[in-house]
């Protein structure tokens, strides 16, 4: 609609610098010196939909981080669309790889490099500033509410309880979060599902202290050598993971999805490229997109214990860590597959170590179905601002509400994710390209009108 596109080309300087602001505030959920500024950045967001004409704006407390809801009801009897989103951010380390301040953010290249800058501010942004081209310019044709929370990036421990506490107050048609990629901008996308999320923390136990790798090397089990030998039991020669009933409940992919999901277009030389490697890796009988979509995984995140520092140190640690995560696939169980997962490394630890484990955070699959008014309209904004018809995936990200915003509030979810899997996400320099940011702003508010439409 030409009147949205003279709007936000008239605000666009606005729209970014305001963006840029709020990338600046170091809302990292994870690290407890940052409780002031989780505090802030969530008065920050509340004053931006009010600025862009949202009606009420309140900052709930919980146990955790704050809750920012809002709303914009212009009719009870237009159906109502509530926004998802999070304000937290991961946290920057390792800070030595940015090549600018991690919430300093810079433009170059047409990007925007800063924490938080595609996973989640820039992108439940593009709906704050749809919000505003839609009231300013008088055209908005469904009640809006927002849902923006600051614990996603720790596996929304406190969320659940406000959803169940509040469903009257977030009553909705539909669900629209944007914190998903496409493909690329020549070839938009729209997420149909993402994978649930099972996260532990493995303890191995060897020695009462650190002991002189000479004196003592040989003689006691090292909990390093011992926690990688354990590690690497996870999978066969064929990356198959090989914890017992892992893929007992896995909801295989369809010949029809398979062949659907290899007309996406792929170059697997460019995306080595991009990575920097030469080789890719993962489950035989299965492509790069089919892995990381369509099929559960474990990845280990971080690994550490004895001396890392400068120089070297002899010494045989006392205790070694890991952090270890697994994607999950319909129709596996975060329970279940945590249960297993503790179960497998305990069971596993051979005399001589002692083995504890236990459970970070997890979340739930979550599928959108494509014959839905909500996808429907989601294609169609999408086709109606980038000219082509979206593919639909399946995404390989977790976003862990997603099967208990359907289960409490009783209605579907659709993807509009803006963001691209180069965008370093959860990692240094992470960006966010200026053009789709804007092509966000004037995607979104076609999905209201479309829904809207489709609605009567």
């Amino acid at each position: 609609m030409q009147v949205w596109k003279d709007y936000q080309e008239k605000n666009k300087e606005r729209f970014l610098n305001e963006l840029l602001e709020l990338l600046r505030i170091p809302s990292v959920s994870a690290r407890s010196e940052h409780k002031e500024d989780m505090i802030r950045c969530a008065e920050s967001v509340k004053q931006h939909f009010l600025d862009a004409g949202a009606d009420t704006v309140t900052v709930y407390p919980t146990e955790g981080h704050p809750v920012v809801y809002g709303e914009k009801i212009i009719d009870a009897n237009k159906p109502t669309v509530l926004v998802y989103g999070h304000y937290d951010v991961q946290p920057a380390d390792p800070l030595e790889l940015w090549h600018s301040g991690p919430f300093e953010p810079v433009i170059k290249d047409g990007k925007i490099f800063a924490r938080g800058s595609a996973d989640d501010k820039g992108q439940f942004f593009m709906h704050v500033k749809a919000l505003e081209t839609l009231v300013k310019t008088n055209t908005l044709s469904t009640n809006i509410k927002f849902i923006i929370e600051g614990e996603e990036e720790i596996g929304s421990p406190n969320l659940a309880k406000f959803v169940k506490a509040n469903k009257e107050l977030l009553k909705a048609d539909v669900i629209l979060i944007s914190d998903t990629s496409m493909l690329s901008m020549e070839n938009p996308s729209i997420d149909v599902g993402v994978r649930g999320l099972s996260y532990i923390e493995v303890e191995v136990t060897g020695a009462n202290r650190d002991l002189h790798s000479g004196v003592y090397g040989g003689a006691v089990a090292n909990p390093i050598t011992i926690l990688a030998q354990m590690i690497a039991s996870c999978h066969d020669e064929n990356n198959h993971i090989t914890i017992p009933g892992f893929y007992d409940d896995v909801v295989n992919a369809t010949a029809e999805e398979r062949a659907k999901m290899a007309k996406a277009p792929f170059d697997e030389n460019e995306f080595k490229k991009d990575l920097g490697v030469t080789e890719l890796w993962g489950e035989k009988g299965f492509t790069t997109n089919e892995r990381t979509g369509i099929r559960p995984t474990i990845e280990v995140n971080g690994i550490w214990g004895g001396y890392t520092g400068e120089g070297a140190k002899t010494v045989l640690p006392g205790k070694a860590f890991a952090k270890i995560s697994a994607r999950l696939v319909p129709n596996q169980s975060s329970t279940k597959i945590t249960e297993k997962l503790i179960n497998y490394f305990t069971s596993i630890a051979p005399k001589g170590v002692t083995v504890k484990a236990a459970e970070h955070h997890g979340g739930e699959p979550y599928m959108t179905p494509i014959d839905s008014n909500e996808y429907r309209a989601a294609a169609k904004a999408v086709a109606a601002t980038f000219g082509k018809e979206p593919i639909p995936v399946r995404g390989g990200g977790s976003i862990p509400i997603c099967a208990l915003f359907e289960q409490v509030l009783g209605i579907k979810i659709v993807f509009m994710g803006f963001g691209l899997d180069s965008d370093n996400l959860h990692s240094p320099n992470e960006k966010f390209d200026l053009f789709n940011f804007y092509k966000g702003i004037e995607t979104i508010p076609y999905f209201h009108q479309f829904y809207a439409e489709m609605k009567k």
